[in-house]
């Protein structure tokens, strides 16, 4: 690309936000003028002066000293986002905190706390209302025993203490039998207002009530309709997924927020990214053979037994080390990388373990050195970027399957307000819907201002000087 632009006129730079402006004007032209006009001072003179890199092009011809009133953007930390700016992470977090609904991360399905109260409703919904015979249900919960109780010294301890006895043993978890309750299907689950409800639905929530008490929180309703007892339903009054056993903590804000202790990934500490050794650095040259040197660091003299040990393993694991690494199967580069095994213990420990071994003798200047030629900034194993903990993702709001606080981050702010335009959560409090109508404000506003291409996780340090202004 070619550009003339005349002199002693003004000339103005126009585009969408972006688009290059200011690169052109400040980095380019202003860069170029600058450098020259520093290069005309002695050598003494110039060591005071800001020295200016010169500008990525091929050539510049005419350029005059220039002077520039630069727009910068104040924004240095990667921590600071288009979100954090507009502050609508605050109230994202507040939303997610009080209005959003857990997704279990073992079975997908929802967790909520149940009540005596909802799990008669939900039994009682299993059962089709007209000419049904009659369910037989067994309440029990779960108590761990171990497995040094005999099964006849748990049923006399049990009965002893006034319960009906072991329904059932799994493992180290017996099931101890706190009622067995008969429903009628003809009989509706809920009675009329003024009649109270049903004498079965009576029993059935006093019996949960003290399965709950009894068994910390979890119960287990057994169908005994057919005589079998084998199909089990599971219920838990905390912010635990009884098929999976997880146990949930209860969310609070900061859980959503990456600039939390509380919230941020343990392992990128809620940056998003962790700096690691980068293959590609380390194999630059992927038409280079394991003979011919395709592991760059181990070509010195001061690793060279590494490049000797890699050749030797080879031939005996039948490693190809006369082929590009490119052509190699991805079995096989995976065992240059990984390994197999410690060194000490005699086996080939990869490039991995290999810069294991260096980064504990990162207390030398020249260990150090190296490393940092090999190493790059790369997205966060733990979190795949989202820079919160796992837990955090699991809370979705919405309908149908719903969004995550990280889907809510990476949507376009356009899309973004669309949906909590669509969104609806009348079931919520009023604090939430004070929230989400204060969300809607603000992204209506950066749509007006024409920043609807944005998202909320768009570093703030990587916004141009107008699109800064606007946010």
């Amino acid at each position: 690309m070619n550009i003339d632009i005349p002199l002693n006129r003004f000339t103005v730079i126009t585009g969408v936000s972006g688009s290059g402006k200011s690169s052109l004007a400040f980095d380019t032209l202003y860069s170029e003028g600058q450098r020259l006009y520093v290069e005309t001072f002695s050598a003494y003179t110039r060591q005071f002066l800001d020295r200016m890199d010169k500008p990525a092009v091929d050539r510049i011809e005419g350029i005059p000293p220039a002077v520039a009133i630069d727009q910068t953007n104040p924004v240095r930390t990667s921590r600071s986002t288009v979100g954090t700016m507009t502050e609508i992470n605050d109230h994202l977090k507040l939303l997610f905190a009080r209005g959003a609904r857990l997704v279990c991360s073992g079975c997908g399905k929802l967790v909520r706390r149940d009540t005596p109260d909802s799990v008669a409703d939900a039994l009682f919904a299993r059962q089709p209302q007209a000419r049904r015979p009659v369910v037989r249900l067994v309440v029990t919960f779960p108590v761990d025993v171990g497995d040094k109780v005999t099964d006849a010294d748990l049923e006399e301890l049990v009965r002893g203490q006034g319960f009906r006895g072991v329904h059932s043993r799994v493992g180290a978890t017996a099931y101890i039998i706190q009622d067995r309750i008969a429903i009628d299907g003809a009989v509706p689950a809920k009675a009329n207002a003024g009649s109270g409800a049903p004498p079965a639905r009576e029993r059935l929530v006093e019996a949960l009530e003290h399965a709950f008490d009894s068994g910390h929180g979890r119960v287990a309703v057994w169908d005994a309709t057919d005589g079998k007892s084998t199909e089990r339903s599971l219920f838990s009054s905390d912010l635990h997924c009884a098929d999976c056993d997880i146990h949930y903590r209860d969310p609070v804000a900061n859980l959503f927020s990456f600039n939390s202790p509380l919230g941020a990934c343990e392992r990128c500490r809620g940056f998003g990214r962790v700096i690691d050794i980068d293959y590609g650095l380390v194999i630059p040259d992927g038409t280079k053979t394991l003979l011919g040197g395709a592991v760059k660091p181990w070509q010195s003299k001061s690793y060279d037994e590494c490049q000797r040990d890699l050749l030797s393993f080879a031939r005996k694991r039948g490693i190809r080390v006369d082929e590009s690494w490119s052509d190699l199967r991805p079995d096989e580069r995976e065992w240059v990388l990984e390994g197999e095994g410690e060194w000490e213990d005699g086996h080939w420990y990869g490039v991995r373990r290999f810069f294991d071994w260096l980064e504990g003798r990162s207390y030398k200047m020249h260990i150090r050195v190296l490393l940092s030629r090999y190493r790059a900034y790369r997205e966060c194993p733990a979190c795949g970027g989202a820079r919160l903990k796992p837990e955090a993702l699991q809370w979705r709001i919405g309908p149908g399957d719903g969004m995550t606080i990280r889907d809510v981050m990476e949507q376009p702010l356009d899309s973004l307000a669309e949906f909590f335009a669509t969104a609806s959560f009348r079931d919520a409090d009023d604090a939430v819907r004070s929230v989400v109508v204060e969300i809607r404000r603000r992204l209506g506003y950066l749509n007006e201002v024409g920043l609807g291409y944005l998202n909320l996780d768009r570093q703030s340090r990587t916004l141009s000087g107008g699109e800064v202004q606007r946010v």
